[in-house]
């Protein structure tokens, strides 16, 4: 008996944490050695790649992928089919699983609807990444960027 909810036609690969009251829905893989917080909701055809963490409190709308290199901390919310990177400059003739660039998306951070985040960056605490956006550096705390390539907006309270 588990705390927390995996659909039929979801996959859950071996050595995975999932804390309690977590929601995983349909058509989504979490692969080896993947830790999820408490009280998160995976969407559908959600993919988690190995090694990935995912805090507590975390909302995954569907269509995403969680690539390696990628941590989620508490409260981050990504959007229906956001995308996440994990080399900078692939090739398909090159074997880059020893490429992979760390991605850090901080606690409170909300990253919008079709965003596109390049690997190597960090999302700030609280900041908000507009929909459709590409970034391509850095995000500050308590920020909102927009655009492509995403640029400032304004500072903001969390409490947007």
């Amino acid at each position: 008996m588990t705390d927390y909810y995996l659909h039929s036609t979801s996959v859950k690969d071996d050595n995975v944490i999932i804390g309690k009251g977590t929601k995983i829905w349909h058509f989504s893989h979490i692969s080896k050695n993947v830790q999820i917080g408490k009280n998160c909701v995976i969407g559908q055809n959600v993919f988690i790649g190995e090694n990935v963490k995912i805090g507590n409190n975390v909302k995954i709308q569907n269509n995403v992928s969680v690539y390696s290199g990628v941590e989620l901390e508490d409260f981050v919310f990504c959007g229906p089919s956001v995308v996440f990177t994990n080399v900078k400059f692939p090739r398909s003739s090159i074997d880059q699983k020893n490429n992979f660039h760390n991605t850090r998306v901080c606690k409170g951070a909300t990253l919008g609807a079709n965003s596109t985040i390049i690997c190597g960056l960090t999302i700030g605490k609280n900041a908000f990444v507009g929909a459709g956006s590409v970034v391509t550096k850095n995000v500050l705390p308590n920020t909102v960027v927009f655009g492509n390539p995403a640029k400032y907006i304004k500072t903001i309270s969390k409490n947007i």
